[in-house]
């Protein structure tokens, strides 16, 4: 007898539905998209309707296989991807594939992976959606045309390899304006005043400057501040205001895409991505011991706050019995979704909200457990009763000034007792006091202030900007971040987004040549009208064609117009007076004349914190004393962005370098590899030794000693696994930009796990956590700490 065909997105999925489904079903995953367009060529018919050129993904060919073989000995095959843009083109390019051998062939869709939700999904299947595969295929191919035919141009006038892309060069856009204008800010100055006062019942309370002759106070100088300080130095501090009135705190909205991510990012340290991957885990479902493998939470992309009666009826249920009755509103709680936001999805909620945090900590790791238990508590939380507070304001009238005070008495903690944050310590309970009641001034402080730049983005907070501009979709956020990342337009430094010179020089560039592509509001349209293609009020082709009868003739233009390298610098060439521009090299930045290749003049450079270039004086060899074993020239201490080194100063034609250091008299001592540290032969050459090496940088790596012959290398390992489950890497040296260490998992960019201090073994007594640090700080030295955002747990290094 035939079985049917699931056909799902990934194998984790395979093992979840199989355990609920009966011997009728075959369950096989497609592991992700199976089609797409060539990676060598443009793969897309410009002069016709735009037609892909699809083909099997290279290394996809063993799943088409047995995906075809299982499609030809099934009755029925249903297509189940995940229920988005992205899975409905995952289904539509199966069913390409499959359709010679099997014709017989549904959509189904479910939002939750329990089987209830798929069994219904089988009794009601339905046909591919054409008009979200077109919404999706027009995205694709608007993010071929963009990378395939800018990235030449950049490639050619700024540095060769790097890319542009529809989204990210505008995520990358938010990050550079957002230095720009941090550079262009001027501190103003401003004071604070603050009061403590004592009235007839104890204890003291403070007071802030709330007023100044009737306007805002407005403090700007140490002389205004020195001449009001005076001002109500003995005069009576009188109330003559009193407010009291109970108020009400509602519970958020159960978490969308964005967020999540935010929370995730802010409350536990999560860059969107691993997010991203930590719940899918839960949605794909995991082991529960006797309960096998079981799904946690619904599907994780979604913009909409719905969810469904039966979610809303177990919240309730789980509320009354574990908080009780007055934890639970006068009536349920319903959300509106945003304007523009996808209905078809729920909110991100607990599959079944009975299965609490605890009840499964012991079966998942650290951070599946605790994005789980964000989701649960967020879900719970946002169908509870409304905290109550009571609110007291206090106006003090003292000469010419008015002050206030505020204060807060929590009446009932409400959804607050899920989240943990009952308020109590940062509550400010006023004294009882009486209108017209006369103050004692015990002191008034007065502080001095300046206003702060825009504060950098934190991925919480870029995240947030791209879903209130409306660009991108909630499945693109995280790759838009990695995107930009990845490709070192940004660096993340103190969990804040810079933009590099390289990010600044692509994104000017592309902002002065493809305006329209690099506005906000037109990447914001653009997702409108895609939405539009879903919706079928658009054909795709319509609004490929409109996009390019802008597109292509801005891209003539800048194929033309654009400047090599990057901004006129306004600093002229020493040799023969040509603009010098920022090029790119591959040790980093520096200015070069623009009359290249007939000047080749070059001079290194840094920028003052108002971001101005300043030219770095080249400065006089340094004698090293050491020459060079491979020609004999001395070799000298150059420099570059990753730090300092020994270069012959026979280069080009040596290229000979070596590590330093400085002994106590600032003499320079080459950093020999002892015969110790070598570490075995090297497997490319068969002939060198491998030996340990430091980068210019600091960090270990392993290289042949016959460089640079043989340039086999690798990092440095520290022995310890990662620690991400399903990860087979291993943690790895590595150093910043700046010259800081650091370790990381060695299948960076797929997993993107980090510590700043060396690993050792777990696991933490505390948390589980399978890897710890060792550290030192000044208030407890050296000792072994694990490094999970919240978890403090700390002991005594023995081996210091």
């Amino acid at each position: 007898m035939s079985k049917d065909l699931i056909v799902v997105e990934s194998p984790a999925k395979v093992k979840t539905i199989s355990k609920f489904l009966g011997k009728n079903y075959q369950v096989a995953a497609s592991v992700g998209h199976v089609r797409d367009l060539p990676k060598n060529k443009l793969g897309v018919e410009e002069d016709g309707d735009f037609t892909p050129q699809y083909q099997v993904i290279p290394g996809k060919e063993d799943v088409v296989n047995k995906l075809k073989k299982a499609a030809a000995k099934a009755d029925h095959v249903y297509l189940a991807p995940d229920p988005d843009r992205e899975g409905e083109a995952i289904g539509w390019h199966v069913a390409e594939i499959i359709k010679e051998v099997n014709s017989n062939i549904s959509r189904i869709q479910f939002n939750e992976i329990t089987a209830k939700a798929v069994k219904e999904a089988l009794q009601h299947p339905k046909p591919l959606n054409e008009q979200l595969f077109d919404s999706q295929q027009a995205r694709r191919i608007l993010d071929r045309l963009v990378g395939y035919k800018i990235s030449p141009i950049l490639w050619k006038k700024v540095k060769r390899g790097i890319s542009a892309g529809r989204v990210q060069s505008v995520a990358l856009k938010l990050v550079v304006e957002r230095e720009k204008a941090r550079r262009a800010f001027i501190p103003e100055e401003y004071w604070l005043f603050k009061a403590e006062v004592e009235g007839n019942n104890p204890p003291p309370f403070s007071a802030d400057l709330w007023k100044v002759n009737g306007k805002k106070a407005a403090i700007g100088s140490a002389e205004e501040a020195e001449a009001l300080e005076k001002s109500v130095k003995d005069v009576p501090f009188d109330i003559t205001d009193l407010t009291e009135k109970e108020r009400k705190r509602n519970p958020l909205p159960p978490y969308i895409t964005s967020t999540l991510q935010q929370d995730a990012n802010r409350r536990l340290g999560y860059s969107a991505k691993r997010t991203m991957t930590l719940s899918q885990r839960l949605y794909e479902g995991v082991e529960l011991g006797d309960k096998g493998t079981t799904a946690l939470i619904t599907y994780m992309r979604t913009d909409s706050v719905r969810i469904a009666d039966e979610a809303r009826d177990t919240a309730k249920k789980v509320i009354l019995a574990k908080y009780g009755d007055e934890f639970y509103p006068a009536k349920p709680r319903f959300y509106k979704s945003k304007g523009g936001a996808q209905d078809a999805h729920e909110a991100i909620r607990p599959v079944d909200a009975t299965i609490q945090p605890d009840d499964v900590k012991s079966f998942l790791p650290p951070d599946q457990f605790k994005v789980y238990k964000l989701i649960w508590n967020r879900f719970i939380a946002s169908q509870m009763a409304p905290a109550r507070f009571w609110d007291t304001v206090v106006t003090i009238k003292a000469g010419d000034t008015i002050w206030r005070s505020k204060g807060e008495r929590l009446l009932f903690p409400g959804f607050m007792r899920v989240t943990g944050k009952t308020g109590d310590e940062n509550l400010i309970e006023l004294p009882k006091l009486e209108k017209g009641e006369q103050l004692k001034v015990n002191k008034i402080d007065k502080e001095q202030k300046f206003t702060q730049p825009p504060a950098r983005y934190s991925e919480a907070s870029l995240v947030r900007e791209l879903e209130e501009k409306g660009i991108g979709r909630p499945s693109t956020y995280a790759s838009i971040i990695s995107t930009i990342q990845d490709r070192t337009y940004v660096i993340l430094e103190e969990k804040k987004f810079i933009p590099t010179e390289l990010g600044f020089v692509v994104s000017n560039q592309l902002s002065e040549h493809f305006k329209e592509l690099m506005d906000v509001g037109f990447t914001a349209a653009m997702e409108k009208q895609l939405d539009d293609v879903a919706e079928g009020n658009v054909e795709w082709t319509t609004l490929m064609k409109k996009f390019v009868d802008g597109f292509y003739p801005a891209l003539e233009v800048a194929s033309k117009e654009m400047k090599r390298g990057g901004e006129d610098t306004g600093i002229a060439c020493e040799k023969c007076d040509s603009p010098m521009v920022i090029k790119f090299g591959r040790t980093g930045e520096f200015l070069g004349c623009s009359n290249y290749p007939e000047c080749k003049s070059i001079v290194n450079f840094s920028r003052d914190e108002k971001g101005n270039i300043v030219v770095l004086e080249e400065q006089p060899p340094e004698e090293t004393g050491v020459t060079c074993e491979k020609c004999g020239q001395p070799m000298a201490v150059k420099r570059s962005s990753r730090g300092e080194f020994l270069g012959c100063t026979g280069y080009p034609d040596c290229r000979n370098i070596k590590n330093f250091e400085r002994d106590a008299d600032g003499k320079i001592k080459v950093v020999e590899t002892p015969e110790a540290m070598k570490v075995g032969k090297c497997p490319d050459c068969k002939d060198g030794e491998l030996i340990i090496k430091h980068a210019r940088t600091g960090s270990r790596f392993i290289a042949c000693s016959n460089y640079p012959d043989c340039k086999h290398a690798k990092p440095f390992s520290t022995g310890v696994k990662c620690p991400r489950e399903g990860c087979k890497g291993d943690l790895v040296e590595k150093s910043s930009r700046r010259g800081k260490i650091f370790y990381s998992c060695d299948q960076y960019p797929d997993c993107d796990y980090a510590v700043w201090y060396p690993p050792i073994d777990g696991p933490c007594p505390k948390c589980d956590h399978p890897v710890l640090v060792k550290k030192t700080t000044k208030a407890k030295g050296p000792h072994i700490a694990c490094p999970e955002k919240g978890c403090g747990y700390t002991r005594e290094d023995d081996s210091a």
